[in-house]
């Protein structure tokens, strides 16, 4: 019954991952701490997403914004060292209520109806990928800082969605180094992520094929309400560890 729990939270998760580009992590890693720490299962969750992001690569390759993905990766690449030796050492309920106040009020804004009227520059682009970089190092939740970012600009729904797998992938590659400094990537990990892979493949390639037909104005809608339960989520989960 443990398995099957497990394995329905990873399709459903990967079903979020394949349609809107996002979502995986924090929704597999807030299910599967019912089970086990999140220093346990952080890295595992990292291999899957490394294994959604190439699964939907050849498909969105085109869609990429190049120019924005290189600011992005500098930020998260002098960030994430800072997270992962949070999470290996510093309780992090304070700093995910922080965090999920930020995402639910950015989501709101968004909902209203701001855009910005070009995309970020590069000293912006740095900045929101020290944000990604640090909170995927810190929780392995680096994705609102960075979904933030592409949906506020005029790139588009298929392009945001194409950027941030390929940045995904660039981050978990950056995310397991530094997760495998501090000691926390075992072979237990590798075990875990191979366990469910098979739920994971066919949750992506279900979402993906859902975003082929989905039109733009809803997709937009179901990625912000997506990032407010997220937030939410990540609240309550660092509400109840001070608890």
């Amino acid at each position: 019954m443990v398995f099957a729990f497990a394995c329905l939270c990873i399709f459903l998760a990967a079903i979020v991952r394949g349609y809107s580009g996002f979502g995986f992590s924090l929704l597999a890693i807030t299910s599967l701490s019912l089970l086990l720490p999140p220093a346990q299962i952080v890295p595992s969750i990292f291999m899957l997403e490394l294994a959604a992001s190439l699964h939907l690569l050849p498909g969105i390759w085109r869609d990429i914004h190049w120019r924005s993905i290189g600011p992005l990766i500098a930020g998260c690449l002098i960030a994430t060292p800072f997270g992962a030796w949070l999470l290996a050492r510093v309780p992090a309920p304070p700093m995910q209520i922080a965090l999920a106040i930020f995402v639910l009020a950015s989501a709101l804004v968004l909902w209203r109806g701001y855009a910005m009227q070009r995309m970020p520059n590069r000293a912006e682009s740095v900045a929101a990928g020290a944000a990604s970089g640090f909170f995927n190092g810190a929780f392995g939740i680096g994705g609102p800082p960075v979904i933030i970012f592409y949906f506020a600009s005029p790139a588009g729904a298929a392009v945001s969605r194409a950027s941030l797998t390929m940045y995904f992938l660039a981050t978990d590659v950056i995310g397991l180094g530094f997760l495998a400094r501090e000691g926390l990537v075992t072979g237990d990990s590798f075990i875990r992520a191979l366990t469910f892979l098979p739920p994971l493949t066919a949750g992506v390639w279900l979402g993906a094929r859902s975003f082929k037909a989905a039109d733009p104005a809803v997709f937009r809608k179901f990625v912000l309400a997506i990032l407010a339960a997220l937030a939410l989520i990540t609240a309550a989960k660092g509400i109840a560890a001070l608890a």
